[in-house]
């Protein structure tokens, strides 16, 4: 008899509360600050938050994903550094050039021309003067000093690493060598295939991958050679 009632009584509590069942709210919650956050303003004063403040820096050291940090600074050392050591990482293929050049047309050649000439419509509207060509013999401008440039700016022309992330900067590159070639009147660069692009495209992360393994090797060894001593 009292199983029955107590059958009775969970039967009774499941229909009470199926029937407050509605689709358009949450119904029971358990802890419900778990479902009901706050909503802090970004920049208003809040006792809770150290310093009084919703926003926060971000860690010491930490980098937005997909940004790559540039190790040349920005001086006229770094510019040397760059010039001298830089080289495109990209493969030289079609598709990375025609790219280098729609973003070439949208950011530079305003200032620099179509050709690279230096003659871009600003330029010719002398709104801008001074823009040298890109076959310069004095500047002699080479894929890394072109990166640095567009990362850092230099003289008046700004920086361009807000308006274009790592590829499209070596993209651009890319362009930019072939208008200087032609201004020097050098013959064109082949396209690498697609089976040489891959292979370019691979080899950092093989040298990644060796000199992964060259450093657990030199750890075994040294744990090695720690545990015979210590035997």
């Amino acid at each position: 008899m009292k199983s029955l009632f107590r059958i009775a009584g969970v039967t009774l509590v499941s229909l009470l509360a199926v029937s407050c069942f509605n689709e358009s709210d949450r119904n029971y919650q358990y802890f419900p600050d778990m479902y009901e956050s706050i909503g802090y303003d970004t920049y208003g004063e809040y006792d809770i938050f150290v310093n009084g403040q919703a926003a926060k820096l971000p860690a010491e050291g930490s980098i937005p994903r997909g940004w790559m940090p540039y190790e040349y600074e920005n001086n006229l050392d770094g510019y040397d550094a760059a010039k001298a050591e830089l080289k495109n990482p990209l493969p030289y293929t079609e598709d990375n050039v025609n790219k280098g050049r729609g973003l070439y047309t949208i950011y530079c050649a305003i200032c620099h021309g179509d050709k690279g000439d230096g003659k871009g419509t600003l330029v010719e509207r002398e709104k801008i003067l001074g823009i040298p060509s890109y076959d310069d013999q004095g500047r002699a401008v080479t894929e890394g000093s072109v990166y640095h440039v567009m990362f850092y700016g230099i003289n008046t022309m700004g920086s361009y690493a807000s308006q274009t992330n790592e590829k499209e900067r070596w993209q651009i590159n890319h362009y930019v060598m072939d208008l200087k070639d032609k201004l020097e009147g050098n013959p064109e660069r082949e396209f690498l295939t697609e089976e040489a692009a891959e292979k370019m495209r691979m080899e950092p992360q093989l040298m990644k991958s060796e000199d992964a393994t060259e450093v657990e090797n030199t750890e075994t060894e040294e744990s090695n050679s720690l545990n015979q001593e210590q035997n």
